[in-house]
């Protein structure tokens, strides 16, 4: 499929795992360009505060709200996801804990316990390690995300058992992320001219390098995507996942993908 249908089915596949209720309270730590929030109140009449730490991304997705007249419901701050209070009814976070680096992993589960409604549900979505924990190698760390560490499964869970929050569902995405590295890989090469004139030809063969390189690590190495689901409540979701599946095919069912958006698929 294209990359952009692939992008609407990823936020069906979280909005199923979220299990939601019109008018429920949900906090989208590291939100992005909006994306997701805008989806999650667009299909579940929920109430929406993203945040992060990016000043052009909510610049970004207030104009979004605002533009579909939705800016009382959804709503984007620029600020830590330390300083947030309140609780929430879902907590979801996407392409998030890559970010925070181990040592800041015991403050993170423990806020979000905090923040999470006792009958809520909480999501991560993140690049992991398929073995034991590892380390960042020096020219990513140095290059392309600095203080950034990709984590284990015992690391995640772990963390989440010291901080009572229980671990309801885990999937492991083993190729998805090598096939969006490799769309990513194809729009990058077609986009040299525009992409060194921005920037220079150093940054653009480094960009490539580092596509590349994750991709085989996503294809042949020891990286996968991690999907995880956490409950305070045992009670809070269903007892079997049957509804993430019903939920997903209904949502799949709903939109395409904007066909101004050009795709390798569509070419």
């Amino acid at each position: 499929m294209s990359l952009e249908q692939a992008q609407l089915d990823k936020k069906a596949h979280i909005a199923a795992k979220l299990y939601l209720k019109p008018g429920m309270k949900v906090l989208d730590v590291g939100c992005g360009w909006g994306g997701l929030a805008m989806y999650l109140h667009r299909h579940y009449d929920v109430d929406v505060l993203g945040v992060a730490l990016a000043p052009d991304q909510i610049e970004f997705s207030n104009e979004r709200a605002a533009a579909a007249g939705v800016a009382d419901r959804v709503k984007f701050e620029l600020k830590d996801y330390r300083d947030v209070e309140g609780q929430f009814d879902r907590i979801t976070s996407v392409g998030l804990i890559e970010h925070l680096g181990t040592p800041h992993y015991p403050g993170f589960f423990s806020h979000m316990h905090r923040l999470l409604k006792e009958d809520g549900v909480m999501f991560s979505h993140c690049c992991g390690r398929m073995g034991e924990p590892g380390v960042t190698d020096k020219w990513t760390r140095k290059y392309i995300f600095p203080g950034g560490y990709i984590p284990a499964l015992s690391e995640l869970v772990s963390e989440a058992e010291k901080n009572r929050l229980i671990v309801t569902d885990v999937e492991a995405m083993r190729y998805h992320y090598a096939l969006t590295l490799e769309e990513w890989y194809y729009r990058t090469n077609a986009a040299e001219a525009e992409i060194t004139e921005l920037y220079d030809a150093r940054f653009f063969r480094m960009w490539q390098f580092y596509l590349a390189g994750a991709e085989a690590a996503f294809r042949h190495g020891g990286l996968v995507n991690w999907q995880l689901q956490y409950v305070k409540r045992r009670d809070a979701i269903p007892m079997t996942r049957d509804y993430m599946d019903e939920e997903g095919r209904r949502l799949r069912g709903l939109e395409e993908p904007p066909e101004w958006h050009l795709s390798r698929a569509a070419e």
